[in-house]
């Protein structure tokens, strides 16, 4: 081997090694940024000495789609279940305070005071009171459901537009890593950036991927809706102004598919714009029905009748806008949880008599019991007490059952809801899991492990070493050669 041999490996030695510590120190910088793919300086020989010929970046695709799917499962899972945190305390309270079936049964206590000293018309006033505590919880839980579907429009609106945008960006990065191939350029950075972008994407609708030549990357949807190809695509969506019992939300649409709501408290809905569109569009509406259905179970169940059996029952001490009828048996009345009211002519609040429950007659003479007029009258009182307690036909729609007492069926309410929660919380809990377990396992394979690449730092500095040790060595050779020479 000549001087200028030795000397021009131990030059080409000390910028590989210059690269590659330049390679490691990133990956050490990096080494906690959940988006960074760990960098190598791949050398290859050359005569004389080698070369760094590349800077390859650590892949696992298999693992990084199932860290995607991952990513979309919990962000369906939480968002769920975070909604469903939300509605038990909005409409039934902390501890369920402000719930129908709690409120109900604070009525039946005043009820039965009343009935044990009919006479009494502060007893008649707290029974009055007990059915206006009731009829505002079911105002304000049917408010409340209503406020969050519109809500949950706004996240909805508030996703897609955060979708869209993310979309875009991708489109800049993956052009970026289409030209950066072309040209022959380390793209590590850029395709970085492009997987980054993927895992939000994943926050709000399931993706899978075509990567084509030069890099060139297709994005669908988990029912095949194409996100981007060459170009994003439009995702579309009209929110509402606002929502009532009944009305229907607007769809979610990717390049003109429609993306679907959720299933179930364990739900099959991936990103978190599937798990909104599952609580405005099934979970709140069954809970309207519900307070619809107790509703209408109470106007039904102090409704008044006609002593003589000649004239048709009309609403008592609860009515609604189509009063004085009473609603049909077991159909559901949308809305009626919001707009059931005390009767004005026994709500003293009102300028109305609170001893008319005890008596009858708010729809006319035709409907008075307490004929006499005695102070200690109590049998219809007595009588209301007992339909509480009678099982009546309810809308299966409110998936509560459909024969149950006002009080189990408000209770059904309760358990339907918590059964709900538990279920979502255990689901949260495993997906949970399984992505901290995808996001480890594609962290082992293509993340920075500090202690190796300290260990790669000492070998580096070793490998500088012995370079400047050959450098001098062939420096001193040169020198020794021109000393002899002169």
């Amino acid at each position: 081997m000549s001087l200028t041999s030795a000397l021009s490996i131990a030059q080409s030695a000390l910028l590989n090694t210059s690269r590659q510590t330049s390679v490691v120190s990133r990956n050490i910088a990096d080494a906690s940024n959940p988006d960074y793919s760990r960098r190598i300086a791949v050398v290859s020989s050359s005569a004389p000495g080698a070369r760094v010929v590349e800077i390859q970046r650590a892949v696992n695709d298999q693992l990084f789609r199932r860290n995607l799917a991952a990513t979309s499962s919990w962000q369906g899972q939480s968002t769920l279940l975070a909604g469903l945190d939300t509605l038990k305390t909005s409409v039934n309270g902390v501890d369920s305070a402000s719930s129908p079936a709690t409120l109900i049964g604070k009525l039946q206590e005043a009820l039965h005071l009343y009935s044990s000293t009919p006479s009494n018309r502060t007893l008649a006033e707290n029974a009055i009171e007990a059915a206006r505590q009731v009829v505002r919880g079911l105002n304000d839980g049917s408010e409340a459901l209503q406020t969050f579907r519109t809500q949950a429009d706004q996240q909805i609106a508030a996703s897609v537009a955060d979708l869209n945008q993310l979309l875009a960006q991708f489109h800049d990065a993956n052009k970026e890593v289409v030209a950066g191939t072309r040209a022959g350029r380390d793209v590590s950075e850029s395709l970085d950036k492009r997987d980054s972008l993927l895992k939000k994407i994943s926050e709000h609708v399931p993706v899978s991927t075509v990567t084509r030549g030069d890099n060139d990357m297709v994005v669908m949807s988990k029912d095949g809706a194409m996100l981007y190809e060459a170009v994003p695509r439009t995702v579309t969506f009209q929110p509402l102004a606002g929502y009532s019992a009944g009305s229907t939300g607007n769809g979610v649409y990717v390049d003109g598919v429609r993306i679907a709501g959720g299933n179930g408290a364990n739900t099959d809905a991936a990103g978190d714009i599937a798990g909104l569109i599952q609580l405005r569009d099934t979970v709140a509406p069954t809970m309207q029905r519900q307070l619809d259905e107790i509703a209408r179970g109470l106007v039904t169940a102090f409704a008044e009748s006609d002593p003589s059996g000649v004239q048709s029952p009309m609403a008592g001490l609860f009515t609604w806008p189509g009063a004085p009828a009473v609603p049909a048996a077991g159909a559901l009345v949308n809305g009626l949880g919001g707009s059931i009211t005390v009767n004005a002519a026994m709500d003293s609040s009102q300028a109305g008599n609170p001893e008319l429950l005890r008596d009858g007659g708010a729809n006319g003479a035709a409907y008075v019991w307490n004929t006499t007029g005695g102070a200690s009258y109590s049998e219809l009182l007595i009588s209301f007490g007992g339909k509480l307690d009678t099982p009546m036909t309810f809308d299966p729609a409110a998936a509560i059952g459909s024969n149950a007492t006002i009080g189990t069926y408000s209770t059904n309410s309760i358990s339907w809801l918590e059964g709900l929660r538990k279920e979502a919380s255990s689901a949260a809990n495993t997906k949970s899991a399984m992505l901290m377990h995808t996001a480890e396992a594609l962290s082992n394979e293509t993340g920075v492990n500090i202690d190796y690449e300290m260990s790669l730092l000492l070998d580096l500095e070793h490998s500088y070493q012995a370079s400047a040790r050959l450098m001098k060595a062939v420096d001193d050779m040169l020198s020794a050669l021109l000393a002899a020479v002169r």
